[in-house]
C-alpha cells in the first residue's frame, strides 16, 4: 500500500490500490480490488464497490455510492449523496451480478448532489450534471444537463463556466482564457 490516510472508522479491504496523498474519511468502505488514484478525497459514509476505478484527484463528497462497473477518469467531482446504479432491472430475489452494466465518467466531469446515473450511460469529459438530475442516456463532453430525466440545456467550460457560442460556433471563456468551438453538436477546445 502507498502513503494514504484512512480515518480510524473507515474500512479498506485487502486487495485495493490506493494512491499517495489520498484521504478516506469517517465510516467509508473501500471494497476489494478497487483502484483509487493519487490525491483523491473520499468523504464520509462513501461506499466504493469491488473493481471500481477512480483516477487522480477525484473528489467524492459525503454519502456517495460508487458501484461495480464504474470508472472515473482524473479530476472528477462526485457531489454529496449522488449514486451510480449497475443493474437496469434489479430484483431482490434474482442475482444479476453477471449483468452489471458499465459507466464511464470522463476527465474533469462534475456530477451534482443527489444526482443518479443510470448504469450503461457514459459521461463525457468536463460534462456538468446538475444537482438532482437523473441521467438516462449518454452525456456528451462539455454538456450541461439538468432534470429528471436529464436534458441538455447548454455547455460548460473546463473551468466550470457556462459557454455561449456565437453564430459561427465559437466562444471565449474570459475567466480562463480558453477558446471553444461548437461543431456538429460537439464541443472542442481550440488551441
Amino acid at each position: 500500500m502507498s502513503d494514504f490516510f484512512a480515518h480510524s472508522t473507515a474500512h479498506v479491504d485487502e486487495g485495493c490500490e490506493i494512491g499517495s496523498g489520498t484521504k478516506i474519511w469517517h465510516f467509508s468502505h473501500i471494497m476489494p480490488n478497487c483502484i483509487i488514484g493519487e490525491n483523491c478525497n473520499i468523504g464520509q459514509n462513501v461506499v466504493v464497490s469491488p473493481g471500481v476505478v477512480l483516477g487522480r484527484n477525484v473528489k467524492v463528497q459525503n454519502n456517495v455510492s460508487i458501484y461495480t462497473g464504474v470508472t472515473c477518469d482524473d479530476e472528477v467531482f462526485l457531489g454529496s449523496s449522488m449514486v451510480f446504479t449497475n443493474v437496469i432491472n434489479p430484483r431482490s430475489a434474482i442475482n444479476r451480478k453477471s449483468e452489471y452494466a458499465k459507466t464511464h465518467v470522463g476527465k474533469g466531469a462534475t456530477i451534482g448532489a443527489n444526482a443518479t446515473i443510470v448504469c450503461g450511460h457514459n459521461i463525457g469529459e468536463y460534462a456538468f450534471i446538475g444537482a438532482g438530475a437523473v441521467v438516462t442516456k449518454h452525456v456528451p463532453a462539455y454538456a450541461l444537463v439538468v432534470g429528471n430525466p436529464s436534458k441538455q440545456i447548454g455547455w460548460m467550460s473546463e473551468y466550470g463556466h457556462r459557454l455561449y457560442f456565437d453564430e459561427r460556433g465559437f466562444t471565449f471563456c474570459k475567466e480562463s482564457g480558453e477558446k471553444y468551438q461548437l461543431l456538429n453538436g460537439s464541443v472542442t477546445k481550440v488551441k
